[in-house]
């Protein structure tokens, strides 16, 4: 926390350790978990708008119902990574995984 103007200012960490839990605890792991899968279902659904496809064609697509390709959207949790490569893959989009393992070794999936 620092002061600005009189007025107490906390960054995002300090606000997510206070409400959320410290980093590493299960409770901030889980709610980092959450929010990536919510960011995975954003970008599926601003690449399909990109890509001028509906729900129901890119669920055509991937071979998936239309309400499976709204819950990823919404919120892509339960969901297979080979579906989610499936998503990509009809999307004509890249996705890259980067696995870090201590200081010396990073694992990149193309």
């Amino acid at each position: 926390m620092k002061v600005v103007n009189g007025l107490k200012v906390y960054s995002h960490e300090e606000i997510k350790d206070e409400f959320v839990g410290k980093s590493g605890t299960p409770k901030r792991d889980k709610y980092e978990a959450n929010l990536q899968m919510e960011v995975l279902g954003n970008m599926i659904k601003e690449t399909r708008i990109k890509r001028g496809l509906t729900q129901a064609q890119l669920g055509y697509m991937v071979g998936v119902q239309k309400a499976q390709i709204s819950k990823l959207e919404q919120s892509a949790k339960n969901v297979t990574f080979a579906t989610v490569m499936k998503i990509f893959d009809a999307l004509n989009a890249k996705l890259t995984l980067k696995l870090e393992l201590g200081k010396d070794l990073v694992i990149a999936i193309k």
